[in-house]
C-alpha cells in the first residue's frame, strides 16, 4: 500500500497514512479534528535501479561508456598485482591435496 502525506490547512499539521489506492483521501485532521486535511504531493520512496537491464545502464552515451571503460581498466591494472599473488597461493593448495590423495 502506498504512503500518502497530508496537511491540515487549519493547524498546518502534517502526517503520513498508509492507504489503499482505491481509498478516499482522509479529510479529518487527527490533531485538531477539523475537516481541513488535504493530500499533498510527496517525493516518494526514492526508487533507484542498479545493474544491467535498466535503461540508464543499457543506453548510456558513448562518452560515458568510454570513461567507464577507462576507469575499469585502471582499477584492474592496479589490482592485477594482488590477483597474481592469490592465484599462486591457490595453486599450491590444490597440489598438496592431490599429493595427500595419492599417498592414501
Amino acid at each position: 500500500m502506498p504512503t500518502y502525506e497530508y496537511r491540515c490547512s487549519a493547524c498546518n499539521n502534517e502526517w503520513e497514512e498508509f492507504q489503499s489506492i482505491k481509498a478516499d483521501p482522509t479529510k479529518k485532521c487527527p490533531k485538531c479534528k477539523k475537516n481541513k486535511a488535504e493530500r499533498i504531493i510527496s517525493s516518494g520512496g526514492g526508487l533507484i535501479f542498479k545493474g544491467s537491464g535498466f535503461y540508464i545502464t543499457d543506453y548510456r552515451s558513448d562518452s560515458y561508456k568510454k570513461g567507464a571503460d577507462a576507469a575499469k581498466k585502471a582499477s584492474e591494472s592496479s589490482s592485477g598485482d594482488s590477483g597474481s599473488k592469490s592465484k599462486s597461493d591457490s595453486g599450491s593448495g590444490s597440489s598438496s591435496k592431490t599429493a595427500k590423495s595419492s599417498d592414501a
